[in-house]
């Protein structure tokens, strides 16, 4: 870490990042997490049915980022180039060579060549075996897990969001405010979100986005309850009061005198949250109220394990996943909120 990056953190941030990197389990499941969704972002380098490059007649080709046309290997057609194609492989390497992916196959390739029927079990070619379409587990793995990491991240951030901001108006004016948004917070919460997702799939076609606000619409209740009570706690402080007195905007000082300190306790639920929005979206799509058909997804990977018991590496690999990715957000969780405690950090030296 830059040492000017460090000297600008303020003593007790500091503090806080001592205590962290000393819970070596923590620490160590931050990084193995950290790894493993860089690999997931790089997932169409390292499993895809396209090839990263093309070298053809003394010319260039990169297919990941620009679309070629058949005719430009010496095909006939003009539509996109199928790289799969056995004639069009054949061409190609006839006048020059092609640089593949370690894994020649996307999360949604379908296998036609396989010597039994899918699903097979983990071969040279397909390290943990394919599904019963046909697809190659391990590209559904990769890419399913960037989905489900990069739902939570969004999950999070809008709810936590929506939260904060709804605590701190309630905690902060209080009175009417607070009751009324109290027994708003009451009615909502018990509207079943399971029931609502099944009478909305009934005539909406599932996505990414609809799923994200639908579980938003429900999800943003998680941190009031904590940011609220800061809020009702700090406006009773001796320089909040004294802000007020003289006259200082209520905007300014929720932003810069109380939200701070009640960050330090919405801070500690986010990595729970996190683990929380990636559970529901794997049982959405394992209950087949989730993603589209088709898509990444370990929840339907876990179907498709309990469809077929005689593929035991099916169900293995996608709850192998799924435990190995929740235990490192929950450790990585529990390593923060060891670090926001006041307990921890007073035993650290400056």
């Amino acid at each position: 870490m830059d040492t000017r990056c460090i000297m600008k953190l303020s003593p007790l941030t500091r503090k806080r990042l001592s205590v962290f990197r000393r819970d070596r389990r923590a620490f160590i499941s931050l990084v193995v997490f950290g790894v493993l969704f860089a690999m997931s972002l790089a997932a169409e380098i390292i499993a895809n049915d396209t090839p990263l490059y093309v070298h053809y007649k003394g010319k260039h080709y990169f297919p990941l980022v620009v679309t070629y046309s058949d005719r430009e290997f010496g095909g006939f057609l003009p539509s996109e180039a199928c790289y799969s194609d056995p004639y069009l492989i054949h061409a190609i390497e006839e006048d020059g060579w092609i640089l593949w992916p370690p894994v020649r196959y996307s999360y949604d390739t379908i296998r036609y060549d396989l010597p039994v029927p899918p699903p097979t079990a983990p071969s040279l070619a397909n390290p943990l075996g394919t599904d019963d379409l046909g697809r190659d587990v391990f590209a559904r793995i990769l890419y399913g897990f960037r989905l489900s990491v990069l739902f939570g991240f969004a999950f999070t951030f809008v709810t936590s969001a929506l939260g904060i901001a709804a605590g701190a108006v309630q905690g902060y004016y209080g009175g009417r405010v607070d009751l009324w948004g109290q027994r708003l917070m009451e009615v909502w919460s018990g509207i079943p979100m399971l029931y609502l997702l099944i009478i909305m799939n009934s005539f909406m076609t599932p996505g990414f986005w609809w799923l994200l606000a639908l579980m938003v619409l429900f999800g943003w209740m998680r941190l009031v309850g904590v940011v609220r009570a800061e809020f009702l706690r700090g406006r009773q402080l001796d320089y909040v009061q004294a802000a007020r007195a003289l006259g200082v905007k209520d905007r300014e000082i929720i932003t810069r005198h109380i939200l701070p300190n009640a960050m330090v306790a919405a801070m500690t639920f986010l990595p729970f949250i996190l683990s929380g929005s990636i559970g529901i979206l794997t049982s959405l799509d394992f209950l087949g109220f989730g993603m589209p058909p088709g898509s990444p997804s370990l929840g339907e990977l876990l179907a498709a394990g309990k469809s077929n018991l005689h593929a035991p590496w099916l169900g293995l690999s996608a709850f192998a996943i799924v435990a190995s990715m929740l235990t490192l957000l929950v450790l990585t969780g529990e390593g923060v909120r060891n670090a926001m405690d006041p307990k921890h950090t007073q035993k650290e030296t400056p």
